[in-house]
């Protein structure tokens, strides 16, 4: 939202700096994400007086002494006529760029030299007039700058409104809370929005006045509609002030009765627009939906189809707008306009979405429409742009407002507790306080019972607080709770943590496995990611969303790769070769499958799975070791591994050979819980091989809240997450370790964890560390087989091992080795 500071300051006059007021906002409204001074152009140039003057012979030029401030006075030609001497004018000094682009040189003319200019209206981008310089009336001395003297120094801010306030979608939204911030009062009625006291004709469906007629046929997209007849109006350029105002909220100013619905759309946060009367068949005006295969040429100058989902105003004959999105240009209001067809309406915001969806087309009417404008306020915004058209248009208001439709109901009261708000900001705002917080930005304020006498007592005094037609976002104690914070200030609210009782309510077995797996990965050196779940996928396959963010990428994905291999092609395109991503997030299917345990309306199955990507460099390039060796397909091994052990602690986990792309299919006591995968991505040639694991920890419960005592499926018991495992202090060793390598030869059909498993059983309490380094096949080494090699590290926590102790470990191994798996040392 593009805020005028000046504009602001006519609604609340007050005497904060333009920087004060974007940090006052940003502390207690909406984060102010943009500061532009509009002028900021005109800084360089200074207030000076002319002392002497003189004409230059047979010329139009004149030479001047001029006093710019510096203490020397300077020499200026100019070829204006209106230069007098002790007259003070703006000053441009050598070295200043001009608003036009070119910059004041220092120069001779006819024989003068020239240091600096004094400028025109023109010049300064200030008017059309350039037949003279702007003569100044200012007691300011020489060497002011400019934009001291005159009022030219608007700023705009840039303000980040989010979804659930657009009241503050406007100036009048964005002063009413500037008003509660600095106490300063609100005005009435800001002086370009006079809006004089008009009769209105209130009825259900129809009403007619001034010669037209209003007819409301659909109440369901347009709950409430208001029109009026103006009369004899001359569309013309707009006066200064009006034209600057609209520019100022980032608008172009077309022409004066343009500029007054833009005015009042950006002013008090209502769309509005004009018809031109003479082009409505019948002048009549109805509020209609769109018929079958209708056309309509909106003024962007697109013909549009229309469909019967769509809200229309119509006259006796055709379309003539697209409600709340765009007016049509068979009714524009043009220079030969000599009667206008004001229009202030409510639009149902789903419908007005819908619509502008389907017509891929977005105003700034529609955004405030779809997110929902202040339905009490159209006769206001009605009166306000009626006195601002007699005022710049002329012309007369034929007959009397006319208003269809359904008055806004009341919205509901919500009751706030005192005691509540402190024990949720942990900080001491009494009673009164909120009280007077929530009435200075248009709350009502009602104390429930006999409330002051229970406060006083040092009770719970509960307030009856009705939001005001403005704020939809306000329906739960909550909502006011935040309210109070917010308009308190956060930065008076304690950052202490007060004391708390632990819950007994143990973390759901998703959470606490995602929580498990997440620390895991993390040690490991990953980076995680929380890509969006949707992609560019198959209608046959995925699940389409109904309202998508994104039209090219409007399903639901099914393998978390999907979204990592993206997250990874976009590293590539930056060069960067080295990724190491996972993600704990959703996967979407029963799309084929159809309807089944778990699955939501149409067979849809949300489950929460671990997606890992990693690819090139095994570890970080150092220029001692050289280049590092590439990620391949047994660090993925490993690191699935390693994430299936933190998913599902104490389960046996395995892995086993998978048909192609898949490497291995991952196991958990015998039950497939995930894959470990090629991943193929649109990558450059210089990129190394990527490897993808997936995990599924679960299937994420449909129902809101389960029955006391079961979980989301009906008649199953919940899951009890396993308690956590305690960390153990282990002190660090103080004795050598002793260590070995064993090279075996390992049939293929025996997987080398099995051999592993072995090892850690027969190894004993002394044995430290067992990495596998190596496999061969080829000579020396029987087909049929392969040498796999391990170095296995041994340590007593106590004393140094003897060799002895070592030679007997290795046989003990190698002999259970044999018993158990049939496995022999591999010998040279």
């Amino acid at each position: 939202m593009n805020l005028s500071h000046e504009w602001l300051k006519a609604f609340v006059p007050h005497a904060l700096s333009a920087e004060q007021v974007r940090d006052l906002l940003t502390a207690h409204v909406a984060t102010v994400e943009g500061f532009e001074r509009l002028r900021a152009d005109l800084a360089p140039f200074v207030v000076a007086r002319v002392i002497e003057t003189e004409k230059v012979p047979d010329t139009k030029l004149s030479f001047n002494k001029v006093d710019d401030g510096s203490g020397t006075l300077l020499d200026v030609v100019c070829g204006a006529p209106n230069v007098t001497a002790g007259a003070v004018y703006p000053f441009a000094r050598s070295g200043t760029l001009m608003p036009a682009g070119f910059k004041i040189e220092k120069k001779k003319i006819r024989g003068f030299t020239s240091n600096g200019m004094l400028c025109s209206a023109a010049e300064l981008g200030l008017g059309e007039d350039q037949a003279g310089i702007l003569e100044l009336t200012t007691d300011a001395p020489p060497g002011t700058p400019l934009l001291d003297v005159l009022p030219l120094g608007d700023v705009r801010l840039v303000l980040d409104v989010l979804p659930n306030r657009p009241d503050l979608l406007s100036h009048l939204g964005v002063a009413r809370e500037l008003s509660a911030l600095t106490g300063v009062p609100l005005r009435g009625d800001d002086a370009a929005h006079a809006a004089p006291a008009v009769p209105v004709v209130r009825e259900a469906q129809q009403a007619s006045s001034g010669g037209a007629t209003v007819r409301l046929e659909d109440p369901a997209g347009c709950p409430q509609y208001c029109g009026a007849v103006i009369r004899g109006i001359t569309v013309a350029p707009s006066p200064s002030w009006l034209r600057e105002r609209v520019e100022a909220a980032g608008v172009r100013s077309i022409n004066n009765v343009v500029d007054v619905t833009n005015a009042i759309l950006h002013g008090l946060g209502q769309p509005m627009h004009a018809f031109d009367l003479a082009t409505l068949a019948e002048q009549t005006v109805v509020i209609r939906r769109a018929r079958a295969s209708e056309k309509m040429k909106t003024l962007d100058g697109v013909e549009r189809a229309l469909t019967p989902e769509m809200t229309m105003i119509a006259d006796a004959a055709k379309s003539v707008a697209v409600a709340g999105v765009m007016g049509g240009e068979n009714s524009e209001v043009t220079d030969a306009t000599r009667d206008l067809f004001l229009e202030v309406a409510y639009f149902d915001p789903k419908r007005t979405r819908q619509t502008r969806r389907a017509l891929g087309l977005s105003t700034d009417a529609s955004y405030r429409f779809e997110r929902g404008i202040d339905p009490a306020g159209l006769e206001y915004a009605m009166r306000a742009a009626i006195g601002m058209i007699l005022a710049v248009a002329g012309g007369r208001l034929d007959g009397s407002v006319m208003a269809v439709g359904t008055a806004p109901a009341p919205r509901p009261a919500v009751t706030l507790r005192p005691s509540r708000v402190r024990a949720v900001l942990g900080a001491s705002v009494s009673g009164a306080q909120c009280e007077r917080y929530l009435a200075s930005v248009g709350f009502a304020v009602a104390r429930k019972g006999d409330a002051e006498r229970v406060e006083n007592e040092g009770g719970d005094a509960a307030l009856v607080v009705t939001p005001p037609s403005w704020r939809h976002d306000v329906t739960r104690e909550v909502d006011l709770i935040e309210e109070v914070a917010r308009l308190h200030g956060y930065d008076k609210l304690p950052d202490t943590i007060e004391a708390y009782r632990p819950t007994t309510v143990p973390d759901h077995p998703l959470f606490a496995a995602s929580r498990r797996v997440r620390d895991a990965l993390v040690g490991a050196g990953l980076a995680e990611v929380r890509p969006m779940p949707f992609v560019k996928g198959d209608d046959a396959t995925h699940w389409r969303v109904t309202n998508p963010l994104a039209e090219d990428e409007p399903h639901l994905r099914v393998s978390l790769l999907e979204s990592l291999a993206r997250r990874a092609e976009y590293n590539l395109s930056r060069m960067h070769g080295d990724v190491r991503l996972f993600e704990v997030g959703s996967a979407f299917g029963g799309r084929e499958q159809g309807a089944g345990r778990g699955a939501g309306a149409g067979g849809l199955i949300e489950e929460v799975r671990v997606g890992i990507l990693i690819m090139g460099a095994r570890s970080p390039r150092h220029f001692a070791d050289g280049a590092p060796p590439m990620i391949d397909a047994w660090d993925a091994k490993e690191l699935a591994e390693r994430a299936a052990s933190a998913a599902f602690p104490g389960a046996a986990i395995a892995l086993d050979a998978a048909e192609d792309p898949a490497l291995w299919s991952i196991l958990a006591d015998g039950r497939s819980v995930g894959v470990v995968t090629r991943v193929t991505l649109d990558a450059p040639v210089w990129a190394s091989a990527a490897f993808g694991i997936e995990i599924t920890l679960g299937a994420m419960p449909l129902a809101y809240v389960s029955q006391p005592g079961t979980s989301a499926h009906a008649g199953e018991r919940p899951a009890i997450a396993p308690p956590a495992s305690a960390v153990r202090y282990r002190p660090l060793p103080t004795t050598p370790a002793a260590a070995f390598d064993l090279a075996l030869l390992v049939p293929d059909g025996l997987n080398a964890a099995e051999v592993e498993r072995v090892l850690r059983t027969s190894g004993g309490d002394m044995l430290e560390s067992l990495e596998l380094f190596d496999e061969f096949r080829g000579a020396g080494v029987p087909d049929g087989m392969r040498s796999i090699a391990w170095r296995l590290t041994f340590r007593h926590p106590e004393r140094t091992l003897r060799d002895k102790e070592i030679d007997g470990r290795r046989s003990q191994l190698l002999k259970s080795l044999e018993n158990q798996l049939g496995v022999k040392p591999r010998t040279a």
